[in-house]
């Protein structure tokens, strides 16, 4: 390690890594960027993120809106996002050519609808800044020196120096992945998946894979309840609402062992008894209509038609002649439809993790350890975690950049 420059080595080359990497070069020229990736490929979670466009951050329009959608993490996001908030994203990528744009539901993406903008974007700026990029090098643990050093080791046997370090490794599944960050003397959240879609094998629900609809997902036996979009897929329910859930409901779930009944409101804005009571005047209005195709509450038709299947509502039958029995039963499932689940899916490529690094121990000002000094931590490697919509990327970019900026003013004094 050269003695006249000081050098700054992030482990982790997903959006925390990058961002930290790319500003501190920026922020303090004289300082040796080196950044560290276990396998070969870098920002792999920018890549598939809202299907391939980078869903980049959340339209929030303030930052106690935004904390609240953290399930894990909100007091210590507020303090950071002080510092580097979703107008900072939004100007920092606009200063690079790269324009965002927000859409209805709050998430923002690049205008160009694609990925790798966001990826060319993070490239550019570390060639611009020489950041001294290093792919299939992972780091199997660390030791502070006498003279305040890091000594890095690496898979291949060799070993790194550095004067600060930033750990951006992304979320670990096994609590045992975190032993070497255990070793320097933090202690671990254990990880639990977040994010995550609901199976119901062998249910007949399946067979209406694709469709959509707005519905009100509970869990059984808790508190947890989601209202949004649900996505049925041919292993059983997808969609924000169902990801929201497993987000909020990730400890609970995890305990449950990924077994329980979801229950699921397909007209959310009733109950049965206001059901029962609109019911009535349904019946007025399309009296001489076939119940099959005549739907009065918007649903999608086939879901409409499966739960008339259910309750073995016939395709002759007018609303006028529906039994009582069967009324009482159709609205019961349209309120109240129970679903045995049995595990848990990942969302596409999008698997986040909660648990990670004790947040008592960290700094949220500079993501510095408190315990280890010239230590620093940037994304999902800390017990914080989002729900789906861009909040999981602003925390990358705002522990990326607080991080970046401490070291950089550390290394400039």
């Amino acid at each position: 390690m050269n003695s006249e420059r000081k050098r700054l080595v992030v482990t982790g080359g997903g959006a925390a890594g990058f961002f930290c990497a790319v500003n501190a070069a920026r922020l303090c020229p004289q300082l040796e960027v080196i950044l560290l990736e276990k396998t070969g490929k870098l920002l792999s979670k920018v890549k598939v993120s809202g299907g391939g466009r980078c869903n980049v951050t959340h339209n929030a329009p303030d930052i106690t809106y935004m904390a609240k959608r953290y399930p894990r993490g909100q007091h210590f996001v507020k303090k950071a996002f002080s510092r580097f908030f979703v107008p900072d994203t939004v100007a920092w990528f606009a200063e690079r050519g790269v324009r965002l744009k927000a859409e209805e539901d709050g998430r923002m993406f690049p205008v160009t609808d694609n990925s790798q903008t966001i990826i060319d974007c993070l490239l550019k700026e570390a060639d611009k800044y020489h950041v001294s990029i290093r792919t299939n090098t992972e780091v199997t643990g660390f030791t502070k020196t006498a003279q305040g050093h890091w000594e890095l080791q690496l898979q291949a046997g060799t070993m790194l120096k550095a004067d600060y370090l930033c750990i951006a490794a992304g979320g670990y599944a096994q609590a045992g992945k975190f032993a070497w960050l255990e070793a320097c003397g933090h202690s671990i959240v254990p990880p639990a998946p977040s994010l995550f879609t609901f199976n119901m094998p062998g249910n007949p629900i399946t067979s209406l894979m694709g469709v959509a609809t707005t519905a009100l997902v509970k869990v059984a036996g808790t508190k947890l309840q989601e209202l949004g979009p649900v996505l049925i897929t041919h292993w059983g329910m997808s969609g924000p609402a169902v990801l929201r859930l497993s987000a909020w409901g990730a400890r609970e779930l995890q305990q449950m062992q990924y077994t329980f009944t979801a229950i699921v409101n397909w007209l959310p804005d009733y109950n049965e008894n206001t059901l029962r009571d609109y019911w009535q005047q349904a019946r007025i209005d399309a009296g001489k209509q076939k119940i099959y195709n005549k739907n009065p509450f918007g649903l999608p038709q086939r879901l409409w038609q499966f739960l008339l299947q259910q309750v073995d509502i016939g395709e002759d039958i007018r609303w006028a002649d529906l039994p009582a029995k069967d009324q009482n039963r159709l609205i019961k499932l349209l309120v109240s439809m129970e679903f045995p689940v049995k595990g848990k899916t990942t969302f596409k490529e999008e698997f986040v993790t909660c648990g990670g690094v004790t947040l008592s121990e960290i700094d949220p000002a500079t993501m510095e350890s408190r315990i280890v000094p010239g230590l620093y931590f940037a994304g999902e490697v800390m017990d914080v975690d989002g729900i789906t919509g861009g909040f999981n990327f602003q925390h990358a970019w705002t522990s990326g950049f607080v991080a970046a900026a401490a070291i950089a003013y550390k290394a400039q004094s």
